[in-house]
Formats: C-alpha cells, structure tokens, sequence
C-alpha cells in the first residue's frame, strides 16, 4: 500500500475519532459552559444594581466606576497564583473553590452599605474568580488535541453575549418584582439570587467534572488509550523565553493596545449600559433588561458571521481592523443622539456587535505574528492588557461622567473617549498586521 495512503486514517477510524469528541463534549461542554455564563454574570451584573444602588447608597458615578473596574485588579494580581495552584492539586477540585467563593462573595454584595464594602468586596469577588477561564481552558487540553481546541474556544466565546441575552432581562425583573420584599431592596435580591447558582454549580463541579479522561469512568479503556494518543502527539519539549525578552518586542506592545481597545469598547460600554439606556428615557428596569439584550442578540450573531467569513477566506487584519471601526462609530453615533432612545439603542447596538465580533479575532492574529518561543509570555501579557482595561475604563467613564463642562455632555465625552481608544486600535491592526495568516 502506498506509504502516504497507509498513514491516513481509515474511515471507521474517523467516526470513532468524531464519536469520541462527541461523546466528550456532550459530558463537559455544556456544564462548563454555564459555568462560564455565571462567572460573566456574576461579574457585570453591578451594572443593573446601579440603578437602584448608586440612588440608595448615595455612590458617585466615579465610586461605582471604581468599584467595577477593582475587580480586575484583584483578578490580575492573583490570576498566575491561582493557576500554580490548579496545576498542583487538580482543575476539579480548584474550579468548584473557584465557583463556590466567588458565589458567597457575590452573595455578600447585598450587604454592601459604604463605598468601602463596595470596593473590598468587588476586589475580593475578582481574587476568587482569578484562574476560573486559564483553569477550564487549562483543562480543556487535557481532553483536546490542538486540532480541536479552536471550536471549543469558540464556544465559549459565545458566554459574553448569551449572558447579555439572558442576564439584562433576569435582573431587570428581579430589580422591579422583589424589591422590597423582606425589607430588601431589588439589587440585594439580585445579588443573592444570581450569586447562588455559582455555589450550587461549584459542589456539582466535584461530582461532575474529573481532572482528565485518565479519571473518567464514562470513557472505556479503548478510548482513553485513543484519546492519550491524539493528546500526546501535540507534546512538545518547553522552550524557555523570558518576560523581558517579551517586553522588548514592539509586536507585543501592538497587540496588547488592541486588546485594551477591545476591552474598553466592551467592558467600558457594558458596566454603563443599562445606566445609558435609562438615561435615553428608559425608565423601568424590566424594560432596561431586556432593551439591553438587544445589543447582545445582534453582537451573537456578528461574531458568528464574521469568525465564519474570517475562516473562510483566510483573512484577520480586515475583520478585525472593520469591526472596531464600526463600534467606534456606534458609540458617536449614542453620544450624537441627543437622548433619542432610538438611536442611543441603535448606536449601542452598533458598537457592541462591532467590538464582540473583533473580539476572537485578536488570538489567530497574535498567534501568526509572534514566534513559538514568544506564545506563551505574549499571550499572557496581551490577555492582561484586557484586563488592565476592564479596571481603567470603567473608572475613567465614571470620573468623566462626574465632569462639569459646558461645550459638550461630560456622558458624550466618555463615549467619545472610548470611541477614540477604538479607532486607535483599528488603526494599528491596519498598519501593522499582515492581511492573510496561517491560523
């Protein structure tokens, strides 16, 4: 038989291949999955406590910008810690500490009566989530090869605007239907209500979730044996590179400003959306809830069609550099629209879609311009950068909002100011980033 023939898998080999997967992620995808979804909510559901806590409370538009932005800072610092733990003692185990504190945490929210809490709390939220994404895409390659490992990354992408979808309505209601119940206002229902899931899921992580397929009593000897194959062929000897040698390429300062963009444009714009969209004339939180999933319905569905066109014709500088400009535009358009509902939504709308759609395409791009010694620090460092945005820029919106200024709306310079940080980016990618890339 001709050698080339012999080697390739024979059809039955194929399906078995597939069934495996199939069988793999049908037991830890969709788990996983809502995992992931809790985390986000539990994450930027202070943004709808805003609208009744900030009034209750007496907090500032740059206190509450503080206190969502702090989260990343206790998220950033303990991240790599909190990763050298999991790899020490198992992703089952640490994943559901993970989910189980941050529950009480957020659950602990409702308790916060000062500025203080606020910030300890929000900080303490982001010490007990670090490690939670790096430990489940960690144990991700415990169960898939390299070859696979896209498509399920993909998935996950999926949780930012499938909690936008399910999350603004949820806590809408509960703002309006259980405030005052048991003396309690709606944002401490909400923060009891949506943080307990978070508990529940973490004891369910030890039942459910094992440390690799080696653990896994649902998988027959064969399969394990298959599975251990395909992992092991993506095995390579660690090459060393160090953070400073990082530093000193320019290709990685380059990307990590485009990954702040996309986090200023995202989290800079999701912290403050239910609060821009009651000041459009919004007024019922209900209606906030769920006029807000409509930016998140219309972002799902760009980031499918611009990751399948991307694919397709094997190109990222465009649909990266595109996407970013357009949610640029979004924002002028909502700073524009002079307190028209319509267009506020609409320009919201525009710059959600835009930057959820630019989000994935950052890693195949960053992944064609740097060398393999330079994946593993780059990739850290260009992560960090979003992070670093997620607790800048919702200060920055809040300390411009607090701004007295006569020419323009101290609200409209906020969203210009982010729009900017966004065609930066844009322009960057255009310049720098090579059109066609192998990944």
């Amino acid at each position: 038989m001709i050698p080339i023939i012999d080697a390739l898998p024979t059809a039955r080999q194929m399906d078995a291949t597939t069934a495996l997967f199939h069988k793999i992620s049908w037991k830890i995808l969709p788990f996983l999955f809502i995992c992931y979804c809790v985390a986000y909510l539990d994450r930027i559901n202070v943004a709808f406590a805003k609208l009744q806590m900030s009034q209750e409370l007496a907090f500032s538009d740059a206190i509450y910008g503080l206190g969502a932005g702090i989260f990343f800072a206790g998220y950033l610092l303990f991240e790599v810690p909190s990763n050298m733990i999991l790899e020490r003692i198992g992703a089952r185990i640490w994943i559901a500490r993970i989910m189980i504190t941050w529950g009480i945490i957020n659950c602990l929210m409702a308790a916060v009566t000062t500025p203080t809490t606020f910030y300890i709390l929000r900080f303490l939220l982001g010490v007990a989530e670090a490690g939670f994404a790096p430990g489940v895409f960690f144990l991700f390659t415990k169960w898939y090869p390299n070859s696979r490992r896209g498509r399920v990354f993909a998935v996950f992408f999926t949780a930012f605007p499938v909690v936008g979808l399910i999350g603004g309505p949820l806590s809408g209601l509960i703002l309006d239907y259980f405030h005052g119940w048991a003396n309690l206002s709606g944002w401490q229902w909400m923060f009891l209500i949506e943080g307990s899931p978070a508990v529940v899921l973490g004891i369910l992580c030890l039942s459910i979730l094992q440390n690799g397929p080696e653990e896994a009593s649902w998988l027959s000897a064969d399969e394990k044996a298959a599975l251990k194959e395909q992992i092991d062929a993506d095995l390579r000897p660690k090459e060393e590179f160090s953070f400073v040698a990082t530093l000193r390429r320019p290709t990685i300062w380059l990307l990590s400003y485009v990954n702040f963009a996309i986090g200023a444009g995202f989290l800079g714009v999701a912290f403050w959306m239910p609060t821009l969209l009651k000041e459009a004339g919004f007024q019922s939180n209900t209606m906030i809830g769920f006029v807000s999933a409509i930016p998140y319905l219309f972002a799902f569905v760009l980031m499918l069609a611009v990751g399948w066109s991307a694919d397709r014709m094997g190109e990222r500088r465009y649909h990266l550099a595109v996407p970013l400009f357009v949610a640029a535009l979004g924002l002028v358009l909502a700073a524009k629209a002079g307190g028209n509902p319509i267009l506020v939504v609409l320009g919201l709308t525009i710059s959600m879609a835009g930057v959820t759609a630019a989000a994935p395409m950052i890693w195949p791009l960053s992944f064609s311009l740097l060398s393999a010694k330079a994946r593993a620090a780059g990739t850290a460092f260009i992560t960090s950068a979003l992070a670093l945005a997620g607790f800048v820029m919702p200060y920055v919106v809040g300390l411009l909002r607090g701004m007295k200024l006569e020419a323009i709306s101290s609200s409209d310079l906020a969203l210009y100011v982010i729009a900017a940080i966004l065609i930066g980016g844009s322009l960057v990618v255009l310049r720098f980033a090579p059109s066609k890339v192998n990944a």
